[in-house]
């Protein structure tokens, strides 16, 4: 468990500050086993649990706000980085079972940030920091969205499906994550419970319209897959009916050949070539002169 006083700028603490506003970060078996702690004693239970998220979430009670985040990014085993919070009017608490929140805490700490006495100012920095760097992470995925295009129209077609795949579900990630974390930037904005200051919740308004233009940016990602992947299937597309065209001109040619074959395979008595001294040399210059005159008219018709 740790304790951040919130002053003029965030201060590490070893133990609960006695008065003033502050931040405790703690994990999940912690939260569990802290009953009381200073100043949260009738509200620690409608604390989240960062096990429990899974979803970007704010929820308004009587006496406090609770919610959730989950960010579509992950941790290098895998997991996805995310925790349960709770604010009241002067604590924050942050439950963390991973690496998302103390990083930014030690960020804030680090710049000496101005959050001014204020549990609203230090909300603000600490969800700007969540989303700080995300369109360069945005731009990282439209490069890679990009670099699938040019394979795809270099002809490459060979193991698209795969990232394609994983590009679109992560493209999807990011913007459900930003719709999820809109809806918390308006709760934090509408400040039901009168927690903020007119100001602070014009800083909300200003990382909600933040948000909104980077779910814009993640929405035309997603556009941008489905183009590429409309692409693929018309390269693939194109491939086949490039492979029907060469069965179809090759059956052209060689049905007159079938038909010839055909009728004299029936071995009529009465069939007078049967019995001709020239009759096979003749049958193979005709079939000759059928494929070469089958040739001829599907190059003037520019059937390839």
């Amino acid at each position: 468990m740790k304790w951040y006083a919130i002053g003029k700028t965030l201060t590490p603490l070893d133990r609960a500050p006695e008065s003033g506003a502050a931040v405790v970060l703690l994990n999940s078996d912690e939260l569990v086993h802290e009953t009381a702690l200073p100043g949260l004693e009738a509200v620690l239970h409608h604390t989240p649990s960062a096990r429990d998220a899974h979803v970007c979430k704010a929820e308004v009670r009587s006496n406090c706000l609770s919610g959730t985040l989950a960010l579509p990014r992950g941790r290098r085993d895998g997991t996805r980085l995310c925790c349960g919070y709770l604010v009241t009017k002067d604590r924050v608490v942050l439950v963390d079972d991973g690496e998302m929140a103390e990083p930014y805490l030690k960020h804030i700490v680090k710049e000496k940030r101005l959050i001014e006495n204020s549990v609203g100012r230090f909300l603000y920095d600490f969800f700007e920091l969540l989303i700080a760097r995300d369109l360069h992470r945005l731009e990282e995925i439209e490069d890679r969205a990009t670099a699938l295009e040019e394979r795809v129209l270099a002809g490459e077609l060979e193991e698209f499906s795969t990232p394609m795949s994983e590009l679109r579900k992560e493209t999807m990630a990011w913007y459900r994550y930003y719709s999820q974390l809109d809806d918390v930037a308006c709760e934090l904005r509408e400040n039901e419970n009168d927690y903020f200051s007119d100001e602070e919740c014009g800083l909300f308004r200003l990382f909600e319209e933040r948000v909104i233009r980077l779910r814009e940016e993640s929405q035309l990602l997603r556009e941008y897959c489905t183009q590429i992947q409309s692409l693929f299937q018309s390269e693939i597309d194109i491939r086949q009916n490039r492979i029907m065209q060469i069965l179809t001109i090759v059956t052209t040619i060689f049905l007159p050949l079938t038909l010839l074959v055909g009728w004299y395979g029936m071995n009529f008595s009465g069939m007078p070539e049967l019995h001709w001294k020239y009759g096979y040399p003749a049958i193979i210059l005709v079939s000759v002169a059928v494929v070469v005159l089958s040739l001829w008219v599907c190059k003037k018709k520019k059937f390839w």
